[in-house]
């Protein structure tokens, strides 16, 4: 009987799958082994695509006749400071006496990159059977499910088709459009920014998220504030602002800014004294009831969005944390766009509710877990909007495991603030909903409206947990008036109002909007509802933003993480709008990444897209060169 070799992504990783299969075994270099495991790891990257000089040397220098470059056979190299650890890896994997190969790389589409590059260039023993550990946790239960249910490699041939093909339409991309846009521009950008010299970087997902980034502060330099007055009429019991109906003398009226205000203050006194003498009556008065459940769970970008917030950090901080509570094993699998669970996990979800509750020593958590016990709250979520197996590709949302609290008290107080972050988020879904009263009142004066609302909780509900501080649904004095009742008249007062610019994207807030292709929705219901193809994946998005960065073409402010475009920023953005503005489109930017995930799901062939990219780099030089 032959051995089983297992790979993983890196040592940590490797250390926790031997605990699971009971390895105790002497550490070899680079490698652990009993009589029936081997087990290796890579240490991220182990080979990389070579440069165009590998193709030829002459290709060293950027010149436009040798432009595009887009090879016929891809060549490869093993990236040199890891070269000793490739080498172990590869004899490991020829040896004659392994059966079975497991790649027990993280489980994405980089994951799968990482492992498939190894296996390419160490061409491993072709008798041994090669198959894919896929794991949403680091738990031992979970490693020792991914094992036993491990499926063969080829079911995850389409993931690393898309992986393949994400890796050369960055490289070809980034590689013709930057040497393009330097040879005819680099020395104006230069002058421009004061250098002796400048070479300017494009890439598919990352010159677009610039782009969004110096649109928008763009529209904040060019506002222009405009005031508008609206009228609110103080009567006996309430306060109600005026709107414009087809019964005012006002209707379509030119003297009007919005339906709500006029443009002048002269027009608005005018209006004003109009209403004198006439009477206010109470035209209608709608009550209703309104539901309101905890929100879904988190994702990696809700998340970065909410630690930006909350505790001013950037994204790749937030990714960076929440994968070190995934490896001491309290979280499930970070990398994640669902933000629900399956109907699988959703049956044995008490296994993670009664560990948080034995394990997790917080007073504020276990009074949550103390008042879902004594009020019975029901832990079945089957058919609730937080199981939908339909939203799930890779993995299902953020959650704790339940386990690992061995490792909690050695966690820094922000990594601890985090993981409560994500246990409270887990534990509102049990809570009921919260509950609102509304009403909304119609008040008419001589045919001009005037409105007034009040929504006054009656229920926290679910508010226990996640107490929200907004201003709408402060318990207001309820107030008692009936239709048909005349109202005293105290005055109408006039309050001015005016414009406000957008507001610039902080680190968090532009993952939401990369994650909807170019769009901030800050309603989180409505964001669900539209959420289609993003730009760039979970994985990646917090690196392109700290590449941006890095490369001085976006500014973070450090202490608010907002984000503003650098002077060099802007000015390659005027470059790359002026010569190919297609790239600039979050739209075009995301029907590459959906043409990606299409490629994953077999819903068409990897030589499809790959025709596609070649045409369009094709395309983009030949309009400009000729345009030069």
């Amino acid at each position: 009987m032959g051995k089983r070799l297992l790979i993983t992504e890196k040592p940590s990783v490797a250390m926790e799958f031997a605990k699971a299969l009971k390895i105790t075994t002497n550490r070899k270099n680079g490698y652990l082994e009993s009589d029936e495991w081997i087990i290796t790891w890579c240490v991220g990257h182990l080979v990389t695509m070579s440069y165009p000089e590998k193709y030829d040397e002459n290709l060293k220098l950027w010149r436009l006749d040798t432009l595009p470059f887009i090879p016929k056979e891809w060549k490869y190299e093993i990236i040199p400071a890891v070269e000793n650890q490739f080498n172990i890896i590869k004899t490991l994997l020829q040896r004659e006496d392994i059966d079975e190969i497991y790649n027990a790389g993280d489980s994405g589409r980089e994951g799968e990159y990482i492992q498939r590059l190894v296996f390419m260039m160490a061409k491993p023993n072709p008798k041994a059977k090669m198959k894919r550990v896929w794991i949403d946790s680091q738990t031992e239960e979970e490693i020792k499910r991914g094992i036993d249910e491990a499926k063969s490699s080829t079911e995850y041939d389409s993931l690393s088709d898309s992986a393949y093909l994400r890796a050369k339409e960055d490289y070809l991309i980034g590689i013709n459009f930057s040497r393009m846009l330097s040879i005819i521009y680099g020395r104006r950008l230069a002058k421009e920014i004061n250098e002796e010299k400048a070479s300017i970087s494009v890439g598919r997902v990352m010159t677009c998220v610039l782009g969004m980034v110096v649109e928008r502060e763009r529209e904040i330099r060019n506002f222009i504030k405009t005031p508008f007055y609206k009228i609110v009429g103080d009567f006996t019991s309430l306060s109600a602002e005026w709107k414009v109906s087809e019964t005012s003398i006002n209707f379509e009226s030119p003297k009007l800014y919005n339906d709500t205000g006029f443009k002048k203050e002269n027009d608005a006194k005018d209006f004003i004294l109009t209403l004198k003498d006439k009477e206010a009556i109470v035209e209608e008065v709608k009550k209703s009831k309104q539901k309101e459940n905890a929100p879904l769970l988190f994702n990696l970008a809700e998340i970065q969005n909410q630690c930006t917030k909350l505790f001013k950090i950037k994204p790749d901080e937030t990714l960076e944390i929440i994968q070190n509570l995934y490896e001491k094993k309290l979280v499930t699998y970070p990398r994640t766009d669902a933000r629900v669970l399956s109907s699988a996990v959703a049956k044995v979800i008490n296994q993670n509710l009664n560990g948080i509750a034995l394990g997790f020593k917080d007073e504020e958590v276990q009074g949550y877990i103390k008042q879902m016990k004594e009020e019975k709250y029901s832990t079945n979520l089957i058919k609730t909007k937080y199981i939908n197996d339909s939203k799930i590709t890779d993995h299902y949302a953020i959650i704790p495991t339940g386990k690992g609290y061995e490792n909690i008290n050695s966690l820094p107080d922000l990594q601890k603030n985090i993981y409560k972050l994500i246990v409270k988020r887990f534990l509102a879904i049990f809570y009921p909903p919260a509950e609102f009263n509304k009403m909304n009142i119609t008040v008419d004066v001589a045919g001009e409206k005037f409105y007034a609302s009040t929504k006054t909780c009656v229920k926290t509900g679910y508010l226990d947990i996640l107490k929200k501080s907004t201003t709408e649904e402060q318990n207001v004095e309820s107030i008692n008036v009936k239709k048909g009742e005349r109202l005293i008249v105290n005055n109408y007062n006039i309050k001015e109002s005016e414009t406000v610019p957008p507001t610039r994207y902080n680190s968090g807030s532009i993952i939401l909007a990369m994650e909807n292709a170019g769009k901030l929705i800050e309603e989180e219901e409505l964001r669900e509802q539209i959420k289609g193809a993003g730009i760039g994946t979970s994985a990646t998005r917090a690196e392109i933003i700290k590449k941006l960065d890095k490369i001085k073409y976006i500014a973070i402010n450090n202490k608010t993480q907002i984000i503003t475009p650098t002077k060099k920023g802007e000015y390659i953005y005027d470059i790359v709008k002026l010569s190919m503005p297609d790239i600039l489109n979050p739209k075009l930017t995301a029907s590459w990444e959906k043409g990606l995930d299409m490629v994953a799901k077999r819903e068409i062939k990897a030589e499809i897209f790959m025709k596609k990219l070649e045409d369009y780099i094709n395309n983009k030089f030949d309009k400009l060169v000729i345009r030069k």
